[in-house]
């Protein structure tokens, strides 16, 4: 009787993995800016981490604003895999100043 609730509860487990597996795995459901996201906004970008996403902060400080979404592929480390899995994610909205 404890082997029977035992492979039940390992199914029920393997059961809610295999659910949410595609969740893991889903696209951004939002778009970013990257002349303006912050560091955790450019994490939901697909195979985007926190060194990514720090480079591509740096980038924009050192060079100035991004000019169309493909020029993330400037940043180092950031290639043709990375930009096609993003670009329908990626906006590059130049910053606005505030007036007082």
């Amino acid at each position: 009787m404890k082997y029977i609730k035992s492979v039940s509860v390992v199914l029920v487990i393997l059961m809610l993995f295999l659910v949410t597996l595609p969740i893991a795995f889903a696209k951004p459901s939002v778009q970013v800016n990257i002349n303006t996201g912050t560091k955790e906004q450019l994490m939901q970008l697909n195979h985007i981490g926190d060194t990514y996403a720090q480079r591509i902060i740096d980038y924009r400080k050192a060079n100035g604003p991004f000019q169309k979404p493909e020029d993330i592929i400037n940043v180092k480390g950031i290639g043709q895999k990375i930009w096609e899995a993003n670009k329908d994610y990626i906006i590059v909205k130049q910053p606005t100043s505030k007036k007082p």
